[in-house]
């Protein structure tokens, strides 16, 4: 087995943001962490030892004036079809680090299920065609191999563009995504955008799904390096490229992607909006606010504005439209910036409050606790917050 500490190009455990904009492929994926500094010699290494019958080659190139690295693989014309078990044991045999063939197995066992639900057969019956050929083992072995090789410790990824239009497959024609994509990426952020192409693989959904912490927004980091990974095919829209970003966390506060909806409402019975309002938190919203307004034509109104996990959207676009009168909402994406908490407990002569504690020194008691106690013991609720706050302060003493 090689010494992946040979290759490693920084010492600190460092984070990887997947910027997908122009969709993900195995072969864009190694590509950019190449260009981020992985070894290239290391990764060719690890895939002659999988004997798979693949040679693979790194080369520079430009998309729309980026400079980038594309991955290639060779491989023999004539390809048998393999299934899970004998994909597995490849990876077993091969000369790769244990964290890079424990992400691989994974990898591969994510498509193994998804392949299975999509033609309703058992997984050990699963014969892998486009995504077991033996560009995509090396495509994957490729892509969890660099990074290790780039002390890659967690994986975050952008909301995923999959593209549109239709593809050539060996099942004949299907819609973009591809089914075992649309399966693999059940409730993870994605889009279409740009030319009528397959730009999100059923191999990169499957690494993304699998090793991704969390979709959503840049996280907060110390920048170390970049890449860029070519795709196989040019647009003129844009540059076909997967951008990686590597960086140190630095944990101070977290930025997430949340989903905004918004209407206008002049024609509802307040007691109705407000019990919409209730369903929606108790349904997932982050927050949920009405404000009034002056409407065209002098009306007075309201402006109902809901935030959410991308996630949950449509879910809870699906109970506005079913609790309000509603025809319309304006959907965007904004960036929610949370600075990190911690809760502690604090005892009153009431009954113990938790209290929420900002990396800032910022401090609140815990609203619900509060007002339990306001309720169970008949005492005002600005009593119960003013003794939980000096109950933290005197600790804190």
């Amino acid at each position: 087995m090689p010494d992946a500490t040979r290759y490693n190009v920084e010492i600190m455990a460092l984070t990887c943001y997947l910027d997908a904009f122009s969709g993900i492929s195995g072969d864009m994926l190694v590509g950019a962490l190449a260009d981020a500094g992985a070894d290239q010699d290391a990764v060719v290494s690890v895939i002659r030892s999988l004997r798979v019958g693949a040679t693979v080659s790194f080369e520079k190139v430009t998309r729309c004036g980026i400079a980038a690295t594309r991955y290639r693989v060779a491989t023999q014309k004539s390809q048998r079809h393999r299934h899970l078990s004998e994909i597995l044991e490849m990876i077993a045999q091969a000369d790769l680090p244990s964290r890079a063939r424990q992400r691989a197995q994974a990898v591969f066992s994510r498509l193994g299920e998804a392949e299975a639900e999509v033609h309703q057969v058992p997984i050990e019956e699963v014969h892998f065609h486009e995504v077991g050929a033996a560009d995509s083992i090396a495509d994957i072995v490729g892509a969890c191999t660099a990074f290790d090789l780039l002390r890659v410790d967690s994986v975050v990824c952008s909301p995923l563009n999959l593209g549109s239009g239709t593809l050539q497959t060996e099942h004949g024609v299907l819609p973009v995504p591809a089914p075992a994509t649309a399966r693999l990426l059940r409730n993870c952020p994605v889009y279409a955008r740009g030319p009528a192409a397959e730009l999100t693989t059923p191999t990169g959904a499957a690494v993304a799904a699998t090793l991704a912490s969390r979709f959503g927004v840049l996280p907060p980091m110390k920048i170390a390096r970049t890449g860029y990974g070519a795709g196989t095919l040019e647009f003129s829209e844009h540059a076909n490229v997967l951008r990686v970003i590597l960086g140190e966390p630095i944990g101070a506060i977290e930025a997430q992607a949340v989903s905004v909806m918004e209407a206008n409402i002049d024609d509802l019975n307040p007691q109705v909006l407000a019990f919409a309002t209730e369903r929606l938190l108790e349904s997932g919203a982050l927050d949920v606010t009405v404000e009034p307004v002056l409407m065209k034509k002098g009306r007075p109104g309201h402006l109902l504005r809901v935030l959410a996990e991308p996630a949950r959207q449509e879910s809870l676009a699906a109970i506005i439209f079913a609790e309000t009168s509603t025809l319309g909402l304006r959907l965007y994406t904004a960036e929610r910036r949370l600075q990190a908490r911690t809760l502690t407990e604090v005892q009153t002569r009431y009954g113990a409050v938790r209290i929420k504690v900002g990396s800032e020194g910022t401090y609140a008691p815990e609203y619900e606790d509060c007002r339990r106690l306001a309720l169970a013991s008949g005492v005002a609720l600005k009593q119960v917050i003013a003794e939980a706050n000096a109950a933290y302060l005197n600790r804190s003493k």
